[in-house]
């Protein structure tokens, strides 16, 4: 195994993390994870070198760190740095502060978590916490020796990332989404620049978008791949791409089965201090755009039809429907326009699209947004 740095302590994670939130399951039921696999898997990571190990209280409908505190019995839990976040979703206010936590530490079967983060920053949650008195109380923690190290992982744009980053001296580290497809998403390069200026620890997740770019890619895309010198799996490509950035600290990969951990490892061992020739970043920089290639709508994400009168998701609605299409990954679907936590939300769906046609003249593409909503409409609601 290969091992980077976190500026501001002595650590050195291992290149490649543990993201416990795909475990393996029993009958695809999520909150049903499949302990003595996830125990076998783990234990594999951590025997060949991964020291980090991350989880969160929502993950696997609240048991994913009941299964990481089985994995970690046997000597486990003393061979790695273990990671959970604050369910800041499940507090309404300081004084549910503590028992958030000491449900936690009951699950995961430990007296101490080493790195801690507030989960899933976005605006307002982050100003609700700091008012809350989020701070204080993390502070309180760190001096009874129940937590080390304290960060946050985020889900917004840049803007608010460095208002974040800004907010307190103490960060050891953050957790931002970064792919060689979401180079700008969110924080982005910039965010993951701005943050090791400030010598926070950087760590990545969905490095392979949640799978979909270890999955057999699309003809177009295969081609490209192709014409690569030295062959490799596109999971190696999406690793090696990462790590080609000298302030990512880690790269954390959600692994529900034996074969992605035996290939992230070896992928780990083969390249965790690595980066990629000019060649091999013109060559990504073409498989990006060939999968960019494959959606059917022109849509930017530029926002200038927003707000519509209606309060349709315009451009969140074209981009779950162009990654059906680039991808082929049918779970967005439920994930991002059914039910789900993240979802849009009904009435914001695009059968709520009167044809008012106001979006149209702002639209610089010049897309038939009314007419390519209904359609879209139609076809994302034939998989939930």
């Amino acid at each position: 195994m290969q091992y980077r740095t976190i500026p501001k302590i002595d650590f050195k994670p291992s290149a490649l993390g543990y993201g416990a939130m795909r475990l393996p399951l029993i009958s695809n039921n999520q909150a049903k994870v499949d302990i003595p696999e996830a125990t076998r898997i783990i234990r594999y990571a951590i025997d060949h070198g991964v020291n980090y190990l991350d989880t969160a209280y929502f993950y696997h409908e609240g048991f994913a760190e009941q299964a990481v505190g089985k994995a970690l019995k046997d000597g486990y839990r003393e061979k790695i740095k273990l990671a959970t976040k604050f369910p800041a979703r499940e507090v309404k206010s300081r004084a549910d502060f503590d028992g958030a936590f000491e449900r936690q530490l009951k699950r995961l079967e430990t007296d101490k978590v080493d790195f801690y983060l507030l989960h899933g920053l976005h605006r307002p949650a982050w100003d609700e916490l700091k008012k809350m008195g989020i701070i204080p109380w993390l502070e309180s923690k760190i001096a009874k020796g129940q937590m080390d190290y304290v960060g946050f992982s985020f889900h917004d744009e840049y803007d608010y990332f460095t208002k974040v980053v800004d907010a307190y001296d103490n960060w050891t580290f953050c957790q931002i989404h970064f792919n060689y497809m979401d180079v700008d998403y969110q924080a982005g390069r910039r965010g993951m620049e701005y943050a090791a200026g400030k010598r926070l620890g950087v760590f990545i997740m969905e490095p392979l978008r949640g799978g979909q770019l270890a999955q057999k890619p699309p003809e177009a895309v295969a081609k490209v791949w192709e014409t690569a010198k030295t062959k490799r799996s596109p999971v190696e490509w999406a690793l090696r791409w990462i790590w080609s950035y000298p302030e990512v600290s880690m790269i954390l990969s959600g692994m529900s089965s034996m074969d992605q951990v035996k290939e992230n490892v070896a992928a780990a061992e083969a390249a965790g201090n690595s980066k990629l020739t000019k060649a091999e970043i013109t060559l990504m920089d073409k498989v990006r755009q060939a999968y960019k290639d494959l959606r059917p709508i022109p849509c930017t994400g530029c926002r200038y039809c927003t707000p519509c009168p209606n309060n349709v998701e315009i451009p969140g609605i074209f981009a779950i429907y162009n990654e059906l299409k680039m991808y082929g990954d049918t779970r967005i679907v439920s994930f991002r326009y059914g039910n789900g936590p993240w979802a849009i939300k009904s009435d914001r769906n695009a059968a709520n699209c009167t044809e008012c046609g106001t979006c149209l003249e702002k639209c610089p593409q010049h897309i038939g947004i009314p007419e390519r909503l209904k359609i879209v409409h139609d076809e994302l609601m034939r998989y939930l």
